[in-house]
């Protein structure tokens, strides 16, 4: 049912879609060999492929040899189902997909001048497959924006997403990476409240949009010329903050990320966008279980209106962020080396064999275990355009779960959100029978790492009131997404 719905898609989709899931079939992605004897025979072409760190290979040692002189390039195609087994209007399938590209350069490794170490250079471009509004998972199931069940819906087409330069100290005042900065054309969503375990999610909000996407332009296809700046005094805190161009309708998909003007049709709507984030990142106990506090704000100088129609100059906001390594699985000791003695093995020195066992080194620290992510926003309700005063998320994800599958990552999250009450009394007043008071979604799902390039995830998504309404039936979604990293 789900199948024969999905339109016909050109045949290099359907073979990129396919090969990751294809050809894992006769591999198998474990913790290590199956055995600890010599492999008896070279390894072929085929296995050093597969066994390799991109799709693309080494390009005949290439990617070495520039990756030597400070060039690295990398990209990553990235395609995501949707069954759509139960909403408002039924059940479909849909397919969407993205596509990018990325460089940088050390311009110390570059021109062989180390007076230029910590100067880098960025840039990247990607291309979003555009869908028509009845195959666009979220337009389907009545959801709101930020709730898409895919991040890929906004900032379609070919698009220039970043570019510019960054510079890290190697050394001042005695401290290493004391200062970062960097400029340019910049993604602000990219530079603050980073949330690495979110990104292994699908549905828009928790992965991309994080609440205060519903309140203003921050997304992944927002970019505008701008600059942060990176102290880091110790090596577990930090201050960042940054100023960027705000413009109305910067992530629109026909601008292709070139705005470099602002809103062209009236500048004089432009305006300046500011962002701050304190943040400390310790590892706690023996096993050193990593961590990330942070805490920011945003301001976003495009004008609008309050609920009551007076116009505000720009809309703020607020962040809270917490991210923390619960529980790392031990990793076995290696075998403790026997002491050299005399070749009879017989002589004693105290009482003891010189063939005893040597106290093992402690074993180097597991990055299998279980995780926790969760972060809230908060925006001032007064204002109309923030849809969202509230937002809050959380998740788990455990890498390691299934004995032999140690790179395959079990994940679980929640996102809810509130929206402005001050609208809903205002809709009352108009006599709406149906305001918009909360949405929330479940989201779990199954990374299977394939090898180094490659991975397939099924996932479900459950939305609760996808538009913030009873009115609108609350949805199911069962999915998978499938990647291929160059």
């Amino acid at each position: 049912m789900l199948i024969s719905n999905i339109k016909h898609f050109p045949r290099w989709q359907v073979l990129l879609c396919a090969s990751a899931t294809i050809l894992a079939m006769p591999f198998s992605a474990t913790a290590g060999p199956l055995s600890s004897e010599p492999a008896s025979q070279p390894e072929s072409a085929l296995a050093g492929w597969w066994n390799g760190q991109n799709f693309t290979g080494n390009w005949f040692g290439a990617r070495d040899v520039l990756a030597g002189r400070g060039l690295t390039f990398s990209g990553k195609w990235e395609g995501d189902f949707f069954g759509i087994i139960d909403s408002r209007s039924g059940s479909r399938g849909s397919f969407d997909q993205e596509i990018n590209f990325k460089g940088d350069v050390d311009f110390a490794k570059l021109t062989g001048f180390e007076v230029l170490e910590g100067l880098t250079g960025f840039g990247e471009v990607r291309y979003r497959q555009p869908l028509s509004p009845s195959a666009n998972p979220g337009t389907f199931i009545g959801a709101s924006s930020m709730f898409n069940p895919s991040h890929y819906q906004g900032g379609t087409q070919w698009r220039l997403t970043n570019f510019g330069l960054g510079y890290t100290t190697p050394e001042l005042f005695g401290i290493k990476n004391l200062l970062a900065v960097r400029g340019g054309w910049l993604q602000p969503s990219k530079e603050f409240l980073i949330q690495p375990l979110a990104q292994l999610f699908v549905n828009n909000v928790i992965n991309s949009a994080r609440g205060i996407g519903g309140n203003i332009q921050w997304t992944s296809s927002y970019s505008s010329w701008g600059g942060t700046l990176l102290v880091k005094p110790t090596s577990d805190l930090y201050a960042k903050g940054g100023l960027f161009l705000a413009m109305p309708q910067g992530a629109n998909s026909a601008n292709h990320g070139l705005a470099y003007s602002g809103y062209a049709r009236d500048p004089r709507q432009n305006g300046l966008m500011a962002v701050s984030e304190i943040g400390y990142t310790p590892k706690f106990g023996a096993s050193k279980l990593p961590g990330k506090y942070a805490a920011g704000g945003y301001y976003f100088g495009v004008d609008t209106v309050s609920s009551n129609g007076t116009p505000v100059a720009g809309q703020y906001g607020f962040y809270f962020q917490a991210d923390q390594m619960l529980y790392r699985e031990p990793t076995a000791e290696a075998p403790a080396p026997l002491a050299k003695g005399p070749s009879d093995g017989k002589s004693v020195v105290s009482g003891k064999s010189f063939k005893e066992p040597v106290t093992p080194e402690a074993p180097k620290l597991s990055d299998q275990g279980l995780s926790s992510f969760t972060m809230l926003t908060f925006a001032p309700k007064y204002v109309l355009a923030d849809k969202y005063p509230f937002y809050f998320q959380t998740g788990l994800v455990y890498k390691g779960l299934i004995p032999t599958r140690d790179k395959d990552q079990t994940l679980l999250a929640i996102g809810y959100g509130n929206y402005n009450y001050y609208n809903i009394e205002k809709l009352q007043n108009k006599g709406v029978v149906d305001q918009p008071n909360y949405t929330m979604v479940l989201e779990g799902g199954y990374r299977i790492q394939l090898n180094e390039w490659a991975y397939f995830q099924p996932f479900v998504q459950y939305l609760i009131q996808p538009n913030g309404t009873g009115a609108v039936q609350n949805a199911t979604v069962l999915g998978f997404s499938t990647a291929l990293f160059f």
